[in-house]
């Protein structure tokens, strides 16, 4: 293994760790506070997630890309020539970020758990205060449901991302821009679709904080959670992302007129 490669994967580590540390953080504070700040104000819980995933791209881009999700890693293997053999490896990266960056939360917000579930009458293992680590469905929805929402919201987010990065879109932004924009389209996400089931998005986002809830006393409700709902925020997004990779690529990329000019340009050498 190179230096390089090893650079990689902690580069991808530290990019869920920074997503997490910041948007598990912001989602305790929507959910453990009386009057709580975010409240009347969703639209800030979405900017927040939003500009943590801006500033891992930032931080990470450089060295592994800063995929950041298995969704994201999936598809760029898929469809834009991701090496296969890392991709594994990505995720499991990931997934020790999104750990790892659970804990930070833990350790910031540990009293103030205690005593939510204390007023609250509520305990970790009925699920108390574990919507500020991993996510579950919400009004109305079942966990089927969710599962085809996920989907959904999924596709949408990686068809956006084919959108930013792609290199033939003469609309999409600057180098340094795309960063802002990929943060601006998880914070649209969230706000228009966020309370279907908290929008997980990303196996890792959901998996890390779960599996770390899991040792720290949630036990059942985090694994296998009400309705065996653990499942679903892993699998959802990983088809999901093929799905929206696969429709930018089918239904976009072949008429972008850039490309079409390239093609061309190198059919007359």
């Amino acid at each position: 293994m190179t230096k390089t490669y090893v650079g990689q994967l902690i580069s991808e580590s530290m990019a869920m760790f920074i997503i997490i540390a910041f948007g598990d953080s912001v989602a305790a504070m929507y959910t453990l506070y009386n009057p709580s700040p975010y409240q009347q104000a969703y639209w800030g819980v979405c900017i927040a997630w939003g500009l943590a995933v801006t500033l891992a791209i930032y931080t990470t881009g450089a060295v592994s890309g800063c995929h950041g999700n298995p969704a994201v890693t999936l598809a760029l293997a898929v469809y834009r020539g991701f090496s296969w053999r890392k991709v594994v490896p990505y995720c499991l990266a990931q997934i020790v970020g999104a750990f790892l960056g659970a804990g930070i939360v833990y350790v910031l917000f540990s009293p103030v758990i205690d005593h939510y579930n204390l007023v609250n009458n509520l305990s970790r293992v009925s699920g108390g205060a574990a919507g500020v680590f991993f996510t579950h469905p919400g009004l109305a929805i079942t966990p089927m449901h969710a599962f085809g929402d996920e989907i959904i919201l999924t596709a949408f987010l990686i068809l956006g991302i084919f959108a930013i990065t792609e290199q033939y879109n003469e609309m999409a932004p600057g180098a340094n821009g795309g960063a802002v924009m990929i943060g601006l389209l998880v914070a649209l996400i969230g706000a228009s679709m966020g309370y279907l089931e908290a929008w997980a998005l990303n196996p890792a986002r959901d998996f890390g904080p779960r599996v770390f809830c899991y040792l720290m006393g949630w036990g059942p409700a985090a694994f296998p959670s009400p309705d065996n709902y653990w499942w679903i925020p892993i699998i959802a997004p990983l088809i999901g992302a093929v799905v929206g990779g696969g429709a930018y690529q089918l239904l976009i990329h072949p008429f972008l007129p850039a490309r079409n000019r390239a093609l061309l340009d190198q059919a007359k050498v």
